[in-house]
């Protein structure tokens, strides 16, 4: 078995393509009217067709799940974000963990709870950098010690 996408309920499906491709850069690879189905795995459908088949409410701002993007440098997506034309409802300003991940979160335009964060192997790349040594890295990071010392050795890895 695999799995194969993530579905959001959306009022507005061609608000929700703009925000997902403005921000995100995801791109339409199919539209079956009222289901688009987008790059990296997400699939937006109007709320009409999802109450239609599941007869319940549709809960907004639940915050019992997210939407993980990766963005490494940070600081360019917060400018941008910080320029998107709506306004952002966010949940968690651009922030660092004590663990040194730098993140933001926020809701999309229906209410779906979105982080955008570093990989942690940029993370720990950007300790290495500073200094630390791999144990402090990997204990800083809390991530395992063999991880960070490949992420070492591609570092320091001599060019040829």
């Amino acid at each position: 078995m695999k799995l194969k996408n993530m579905l959001i309920v959306v009022k507005d499906i061609e608000r929700s393509k703009a925000f997902y491709k403005g921000l995100f850069g995801l791109e339409v690879l199919a539209d079956y009217d009222g289901n688009v189905v987008l790059t990296e795995g997400l699939v937006l459908q109007d709320e009409n067709i999802w109450a239609s088949m599941l007869n319940k409410p549709i809960s907004q701002y639940t915050n019992n799940a997210e939407l993980f993007f990766e963005e490494n440098d940070m600081d360019w997506f917060v400018k941008k974000l910080n320029r998107w034309e709506e306004a952002i409802s966010y949940v968690t300003e651009f922030t660092q963990h004590e663990w040194g991940q730098r993140v933001v979160r926020f809701y999309d335009p229906d209410g779906h709870l979105i982080e955008v964060g570093e990989s942690m192997d940029f993370v720990a790349r950007r300790f290495l950098q500073q200094g630390y040594s791999i144990e402090e890295t990997a204990a800083k990071t809390q991530m395992a010690y063999k991880k960070v010392e490949e992420i070492a050795a591609l570092l320091y890895e001599p060019e040829e």
